[in-house]
């Protein structure tokens, strides 16, 4: 039984030990300043039933009460995907912002906890304001959150009563726009309709973030787009806010808003401080709901929400040391029902106030929202000190534990546990255990404090034995864009046995964000959750198994023991180490085909027409042997322009030779189709932005053009990302034709058996490639290939069903599979690879027009994660390379692309879009 902590436990749990009393506080002083009103430029009030006020009503808002407040400034940081400046705005007293660099020196000091003592600490603790960071409107259709930021930051402007003076005087409150492009796009699109009875926020026809919709809470430790970059920027290398409150919406039916406290389970990483401090903060937000009249504030078993994954905005937070809140809330600015649950009627620990069913209108949500702004501001003005000194606490412990030998608990070290306990006498039970089952003490330093399971003291680079060193330097960066510390070695060096050239990479877990580290670096050990025993599993709220290292193939050496060697630390993102033209003369130039960037070059030499040419068998230039693939480009004046152009920032060699003897494949320009569907697919949105990255023309093409036909007249290759043909059940709402602008009425519609899969069959069988990734490798069997699903079994009516989840489960794992390396889809690959796995269907290739590319030969490919039933796998194939007629149909099962992640995958999707099209009948 999982056992309830009260408030008040909890508060004496975070104050123990490290408590600072509260410095004297200094309210700010009543302002005169005249303020324009939201609703003076908006035109109606914020909170209005059917109104939503646009970004660039709100920018201009902010720029007028700018120029008119003592106590707010206007701070841009970045450029957001589509152009727009991201603002946020910064309030407090005005003796708070006129030393804003000095309190924000404070907050970083504290935060990374490097040399400093616990006197020193307490000192700045003290001196400090607590930076509060509440962000809005990063899931744009989630509207509650961003329409409040104006409302709640008048307030604050304007108020002259006890509790405004005091938060201002207190805190520094940083409130961001995280999503400007998305809040632009719903809200023109919801007030499009005259009649205020039809707006709606579901139907808008584009994802709300330019690539990647709703993931746009899943990028943060991969900073891929700009804006998650933009508030990683602030919040781990410039403010160092010690809390983060990431607005969302919806709230659980038959409630109003979900506050924390979590679902088990935490993530083992980062530190039992951040959690204690998270949830003694979230009962107070519970209580000042409470005490105000409002109910129907849930927590824990309310919802799924959890801290394991350090993908989204809050939780990215835990691994820095810093509280992260997470609150889901309902309303809309059409007026909505609260129906009636029954079981959520009777008051339970997790629900202690219940809410009425009712009419519900959109400033009610709005206001419970200003409550709880408040509630964090008022928790951070009351618990300053205590709040500023264990930020620093953390990072302190943190590099202690990194200096020295430390451990981390995860489930594998409790099984190792539980089995070296069977060998041993039981301790003697004379009823003082009362049924607990208590093993031998001894076990504790010899099974869990092993020797060999110790967590890293340093993670070393080499920069001799990179498989593919761009991506390596954007695994890099993606720490350095969370405030990791990373150190150049700026000469040799030798250590363990081993020596590493200068320009090798040190990543040393002595630092206050070791958590961040760790979990970048070692793979996740996810829990087996079930219901109950023999029960189904408990989903988790997002994937389990993510580490960047693993994902990226970055090869890297773990140092248990001592590094006592500093290297200079890196101070800004990195570019690659450049490229070069090795040699001279020759008739072309021979080009590896493990680094991704290979494919830019190779974009750039097939847009100028010059030609492309893999090479079928290995090959040996300057001393050292390139697997099969490696690119062989004939000379010519525009050629080597290009090449020599290229080479360097690209961070790939180029060797300048002979004509190599033996078979080529020649590409060539490809027109890529990419599927999409009425309201965006996120995985086909993360493959544009990958297909930019890599410099691959691209069109999009929708249901109705695919129901058509004629596609070889238009496309050599179309890609059906994992989402297009529909996920887990959900089903996207479309709005009428009639009901919408012209330009968007092409893109309804959706990918049916009947319709498309016949237009697709005969795309592949007039010579195209049809390439599928993830879930859309259902297309194999529906379009007649020789593939099977071995992920099955039969049920007692004879028919075959697929596995049921208590006995295969892989919610989002990296797995371990084999490769065919000689095959033209994975040139570049490892013969061994780690692919990510989300219940991705694997194949039984049952005839000769199909052969597997990569496949499981183990019983065990778990990687990082929770991969249950994972034996299943051994046999099964993985990827598939299969003819179709005159053309092939390649089926990635695994997610090679998933969310824009594993690098070292993209090259299957690449390959498959050169290979299919070079090699059609």
């Amino acid at each position: 039984m999982r056992r309830a902590w009260s408030a008040t436990a909890l508060a004496l749990v975070f104050a123990a030990g490290v408590y600072a009393l509260p410095a004297q506080a200094v309210p700010a002083p009543a302002t005169t300043d005249r303020i324009t009103t939201p609703e003076a430029v908006f035109g109606a009030r914020p909170g209005s039933d059917y109104f939503l006020a646009d970004y660039s009503t709100i920018t201009k808002w902010l720029k007028t009460v700018a120029g008119e407040s003592s106590r707010m400034k206007l701070i841009s940081i970045g450029e957001t995907a589509e152009g727009r400046e991201q603002y946020m705005a910064v309030v407090s007293s005005p003796e708070n912002l006129a030393k804003l660099d000095h309190y924000k020196d404070i907050s970083k000091k504290l935060a990374l906890a490097k040399g400093l003592t616990d006197e020193e600490a307490r000192a700045l603790a003290k001196e400090g304001k607590p930076i509060v960071w509440i962000d809005a409107g990063l899931h744009a259709t989630e509207v509650v959150n961003a329409q409040t930021h104006p409302q709640i930051i008048y307030e604050m402007l304007t108020g002259n009563d006890p509790e405004t003076l005091r938060l201002l005087g207190d805190d520094i409150v940083l409130f961001p726009f995280a999503n400007p492009d998305g809040l632009e796009l719903v809200a023109d699109w919801y007030m499009r309709p005259a009649d205020k009875l039809e707006r709606r926020t579901d139907t808008i026809p584009v994802l709300y973030q330019k690539y990647v919709g709703h993931d746009n809470n899943r990028d943060s430790y991969m900073s891929n787009m700009p804006e998650t970059t933009n508030m990683n920027r602030a919040s781990y290398r410039e403010w160092f806010p010690q809390i983060i409150y990431n607005e969302h919406q919806t709230g659980p039916v038959g409630t109003v808003v979900f506050i924390p406290p979590f679902r088990d389970y935490p993530n083992f990483n980062y530190d039992p401080l951040v959690i204690n401090q998270t949830d003694a903060l979230a009962y107070q937000m519970h209580g000042r709901l409470i005490a105000e009249g409002k109910p129907g504030s849930t927590m824990r078993s309310g919802a799924p929400y959890s801290t394991w994954f350090n993908g989204s905005v809050r939780t990215a937070g835990y691994f820095h040391n810093a509280l992260g809140i997470l609150t889901e809330i309902i309303g809309s600015p059409t007026p909505m029902e609260i129906p009636l649950v029954p079981d959520n009627q009777l008051a339970r620990e997790d629900l202690i106030a219940p809410v009425a069913p009712q009419k519900w209108h959109f400033q009610q949500s709005i206001d419970y929202i200003k409550s709880l702004d408040r509630a964090v501001m008022d928790w951070a003005s009351r618990n300053s000190e205590t709040l500023l000194y264990n930020r620093y606490v953390m990072g302190r412990d943190q590099i202690r534990k990194g200096s020295e030998d430390s451990w981390v608990i995860t489930p594998k070290r409790i099984t190792a546990l539980k089995e070296a306990a069977k060998a041993l006498p039981k301790p003697e039970d004379n009823g003082q255990f009362r049924g607990a089952q208590v093993v031998d003490s001894k076990l504790y330093d010899t099974v869990l404090h092993d020797p060999d399971a110790r967590a890293p003291r340093a993670f070393l680079i080499p920069a001799d034995r990179q498989h593919d060193m761009p991506t390596t330097i954007r695994f890099l960066n993606a720490l350095i864009k969370l405030g990791v510390e990373v150190q150049r070695a700026d000469q040799p060096f030798t250590f363990g046995g081993k020596t590493y050239p200068a320009g090798s990479f040190v990543v040393r877990s002595d630092q206050a964000f070791r958590p961040h580290v760790l979990d970048m670096f070692e793979p996740q050990d996810h829990p087996q959750d079930f219901a109950y025993p023999g029960g189904p599993p408990v989903k988790p709220y997002d994937v389990t198994g993510y580490n960047l290292s693993y994902q990226m193939n970055v090869t890297f050496d773990r140092v248990l023991d001592d590094f006592p060697q500093q290297f200079p630390a890196v101070p800004d993102v990195l570019a690659p180490p450049p490229g070069h033209v090795v040699g001279t003369g020759g008739q072309g130039f021979i080009v590896s085909h493990a680094t991704n960037n290979s494919f830019i070059l190779s974009n750039r030499l097939l847009k100028a027409k010059q030609p492309v040419f893999w090479l079928k068998a290995p090959v040996t230039v300057a001393g050292q042997t390139l697997a099969p693939g490696a690119l062989w480009i004939p000379a010519s004046a525009e050629a080597r322009r290009i090449v020599e152009a290229s080479v360097g920032p690209l961070g790939i060699d180029a060797y300048a030779a002979p004509k190599p003897q033996g078979d080529t494949i020649a590409i060539k320009p490809m027109r890529i189709g990419l599927v999409d569907v009425y309201g965006g697919s996120m995985a086909s949105g993360w493959t544009r932005w990958i297909f930019e990255q890599f410099e691959f023309p691209y069109t999009k093409v929708f249901p109705q053009e695919l129901d058509k036909g004629g596609l070889d007249k238009k496309y050599d290759v179309i890609v059906f990302q994992s989402d297009v043909l529909g996920r887990e059940g959900r089903v996207r709402r479309q709005p009428e034709a009639a009901d919408i602008p012209a330009e968007y009425r092409p893109m309804l519609g959706g990918i049916t058996k009947e319709k498309t899969y016949p237009q697709i069959a005969a795309f592949a069988k007039a010579g195209g490639t049809v390439i599928t990734v993830g879930d859309a490798g259902s297309l194999g069997e529906a379009l007649g290939l020789p593939v099977t699903d071995p992920l099955t079994k039969t049920d007692k009516n004879g028919k075959r069903v697929p596995l049921p989840s208590t006995e295969f489960y892989i919610p989002g794992s990296i797995l371990r599979a084999k490769f065919d390396v000689t095959d033209p889809l994975a040139y570049g690959m490892p013969e061994t690879a780690d692919i990510f796995f989300y219940n991705s269907p694997v194949f039984t290739v049952t005839g000769p027009d199909a052969k597997r590319v990569a496949w499981f030969d183990s019983e065990t490919p778990l990687r990082s994660g929770w991969a249950w039933g994972q034996k299943a796998l051994k046999g099964t194939t993985a990827i598939v390379d299969a003819s179709l007629g005159k053309g092939h149909v390649f089926l990635l099962g695994p997610e090679v692309t998933s969310r824009s992640q594993p690098f070292s995958t993209f090259k299957l999707l690449f390959n498959g879009i050169y290979y299919g099209p070079a090699t059609a009948d």
